[in-house]
């Protein structure tokens, strides 16, 4: 396992200046935002994508500086119920898939995006309740009618471009817990499996360990986000999880996104790593900054730290003692 970052947290820097700064910080890996959600400021993916060489060019800016690159990540709303938007979205995660497949980057990141509540919404529904009986109804067209089919085509442009896709399970999209993100997979194909963020488990009272074991046995796990979560258990136990304030309103929230090691110990994330072993994941742990109670450049650093120690880098030799 290599220790990277995702590095839309520099997005303030030009890429080299950005790969050298990740580098020196002790990263081995990074992961590229191409645009959507995360932006694309270190990725000019048309530009890119018309012009191989560019390409080549560009990615050996960032390997020429001893970086992998484990995933190019375009967040979005594909299925957007304004067909503006889904059509940017849909637009940037296919150049971004050919990107991929043209450089020989195995896996793109995205959200399996959330539809509205019937054709002609404006905005996204995201359902939370099956009663009463109108949210099931809602379910029954956002699958069946959108997701599947969207993702069902997409699954064989990806086979097609010999590329896969890691959903990053979060609230307010389709795929937000385990069961949604195997539902969508065996639905649609094995080229669709999870960026697997721990920070969007906690919260909803998930396990990441029993997750990480049942997704992994489906072979479903893509990527890794190193990124960690608070519970306040005073205001969760008045308030729920279900909670709408704004991120830097951290007194009253019920949770907040923390560096990693300052939501859970290092034991949590030492079992998770393990459990990554287990499952045969051998990919980056991809650091995303977004703590809000600590600069980016010391969330970093602190990061770095609290995995170097945690993560497990070397191949297990042989059991002698079995």
């Amino acid at each position: 396992m290599k220790v990277g970052v995702f590095a839309v947290l520099f997005s303030q820097m030009p890429l080299e200046q950005a790969m050298d700064y990740i580098k020196a910080a002790g990263c081995d890996a990074v992961e590229i935002g191409t645009g959507a959600y995360p932006g694309g400021a270190h990725c000019p993916l048309s530009e890119l994508v018309a012009d191989k060489a560019k390409a080549l060019a560009w990615k050996k800016k960032i390997t020429d500086r001893g970086l992998e690159i484990s995933a190019l990540s375009c967040h979005g709303n594909p299925i957007h119920p304004d067909a503006t938007i889904a059509k940017e979205h849909d637009a940037i995660f296919r150049q971004t898939i050919d990107l991929a497949s043209m450089l020989d980057i195995e896996t793109v990141v995205n959200f399996s995006g959330c539809p509205g509540d019937a054709p002609g919404a404006k905005y996204p529904n995201w359902v939370t309740c099956p009663w009463p009986n109108d949210f099931g109804d809602i379910l029954q067209y956002q699958w069946d009618d959108v997701a599947v089919p969207y993702w069902k085509a997409l699954n064989s442009v990806l086979k097609a471009k010999n590329v896969r896709v890691g959903l990053e399970m979060h609230p307010g999209f389709l795929v937000f817990n385990t069961q949604t993100a195997l539902r969508l997979r065996e639905s649609c194909g094995d080229r669709i499996g999870v960026n697997f963020d721990p920070s969007h488990l906690f919260w909803q009272g998930i396990d990441p360990v029993y997750s990480l074991r049942t997704l992994g046995a489906a072979g479903a796990i893509f990527h890794f986000h190193a990124k960690d979560c608070k519970i306040d258990e005073i205001n969760t136990k008045t308030t729920g999880v279900l909670d709408t304030k704004s991120y830097t309103d951290e007194l009253h929230r019920s949770w907040v996104f923390r560096t990693i090691g300052y939501g859970h110990d290092a034991q949590v994330w030492k079992d998770m790593v393990s459990t990554l072993r287990l499952i045969g994941y051998d990919g980056a742990l991809s650091i995303e900054h977004e703590d809000s109670l600590m600069s980016g450049n010391e969330g970093l650093a602190k990061a770095i730290a609290f995995l170097k120690d945690v993560v497990i880098s070397e191949k297990a030799g042989d059991a002698y003692w079995a």
